[in-house]
């Protein structure tokens, strides 16, 4: 009999734990709250690639091993050729000569663009690169 009333003690304290705290009690999906979708493309699908200086300052913006630096003045938008997306990773190098924090927000205005907006930050050391993986995946470094 105590081995009965103990069990319903035990059930009504969780059942009534699981009530005041709704969390608990539901488990839910990410379908409310998943954040953004990771930036993708197809794999071997030619990219344009625009760059915008949304800094005060002058940035500097290379593709390793294809270009020499660029200067990218403030408020100035670069087109970069097509990026085969199958050619090997690559990548687009950007800093600021004074040695300031860079943050570059990505979207995808079309399904061939990759636009690159590079703000000022505080964090440091800020982001460098945007690295075009030829599965189609995009990341910040």
């Amino acid at each position: 009999m105590s081995k009965l009333v103990s069990a319903l003690l035990i059930t009504a304290t969780l059942l009534l734990t699981a009530s005041n705290d709704s969390k608990i009690s539901v488990a839910g999906t990410c379908a409310s709250d998943c954040g953004k979708a990771p930036l993708q493309f197809i794999p071997g699908q030619r990219i344009r690639v625009e760059v915008v200086n949304s800094t005060p300052r002058v940035l500097k913006l290379q593709k390793p091993s294809i270009t020499d630096p660029i200067s990218l003045n403030p408020g100035q938008i670069l087109n970069l050729d097509q990026i085969e997306g199958t050619e090997p990773n690559t990548s687009l190098i950007f800093w600021d000569e004074t040695g300031r924090s860079i943050e570059a927000n990505l979207s995808r205005p079309n399904l061939a663009t990759l636009r690159v907006e590079l703000h000022p930050t505080w964090r440091v050391p800020g982001d460098r690169s945007v690295y075009i993986q030829d599965d189609g995946r995009i990341n910040v470094l």
